[in-house]
């Protein structure tokens, strides 16, 4: 029997497509013999995985957790997208986004590709993935990730229908204080979709090119050029309005702010992400 060596491993998987493990399982079986081990792994379907690759998987699902700290607490929130949403409502798949996110937090990831290199259960995330591409029949793939801290972390996880798992998940961080309205922020989060949280975070590039468009939409429409500056920048606070979250009107009062909301607490937001199933890169 040939030893079964790491680069004989990468040797079948790079020509089959085939994870990790049922390479494994296959050469084993095989005695170590490669032709084998590939017809092994053509006769159950395996091969296909590899094929499943260049298939876009943009339905899935969006685990969530908060989990306490020295300093307060910290939120996760993983996107695992599959090809379609008949996969994604399986309890299974919903049970192995779970998995992932448990092993993103265990390895305490602060990116997606901290969570790919986590240790799983045997092997890594990113394994763990691969092999769940050939039980599913679909391309799987980590989507989106985020991680945010502060003395509170709010998480409000929506599911468009009640037997789809949660398919948007919107995350705060607040102080003590703005703990008492993160619940309304974070269904605001999730229904309005804030791009940021103050002004002074929309990048100054964004800013310009918005200006940009305000003047030359305003001199389109003829108005006089001495009022054009005084136009541009109304149509700028209406942008920041629109995109930025303190500034959005709170959409179970219009007649205040989301600002406003924090003020009334004495408290205050720090840091908010948003994940919705399917906007991240496609692959």
């Amino acid at each position: 029997m040939a030893k079964i060596t790491a680069a004989l491993i990468k040797q079948v998987r790079e020509d089959t497509g085939a994870g990790m493990m049922d390479v494994k399982k296959a050469l084993t079986e095989a005695e170590g013999d490669v032709a084998r081990a590939k017809e092994i792994i053509r006769a159950k379907g395996i091969q296909a995985a590899g094929k499943r690759e260049g298939r876009k998987a943009q339905e899935g699902t969006i685990a969530s957790t908060v989990v306490d700290s020295a300093n307060g607490q910290v939120g996760y929130a993983a996107e695992l997208n599959s090809e379609t949403d008949f996969v994604a409502k399986t309890p299974k798949f919903v049970e192995f986004a779970d998995s992932i996110l448990a092993d993103a937090v265990k390895a305490e990831a602060a990116d997606a590709e901290a969570v790919l290199a986590a240790p799983a259960e045997d092997g890594t995330v990113k394994e763990a993935i691969e092999e769940a591409a050939a039980l599913f029949g679909e391309h799987v793939k980590l989507g989106q990730f985020a991680k945010l801290e502060g003395p509170h972390v709010e998480i409000y996880a929506h599911k468009k229908s009640a037997e789809m798992p949660p398919s948007i998940v919107a995350m705060i961080a607040t102080d003590e204080a703005g703990a008492a309205v993160a619940h309304e922020a974070a269904l605001q989060i999730s229904a309005m979709d804030a791009k940021w949280l103050t002004r002074e975070d929309v990048p100054a590039d964004i800013v310009e090119s918005e200006r940009r468009v305000a003047t030359e939409k305003s001199l389109a429409e003829g108005k006089p050029e001495k009022i054009v500056p005084k136009i541009v920048e109304g149509r700028l606070n209406a942008f920041f309005k629109e995109n930025v979250l303190l500034e959005q009107q709170f959409v179970k009062d219009p007649s205040k702010t989301v600002g406003d909301l924090f003020k009334q607490a004495g408290g205050q937001a720090l840091a908010f992400a948003r994940l919705e199933v399917g906007k991240g890169a496609e692959a």
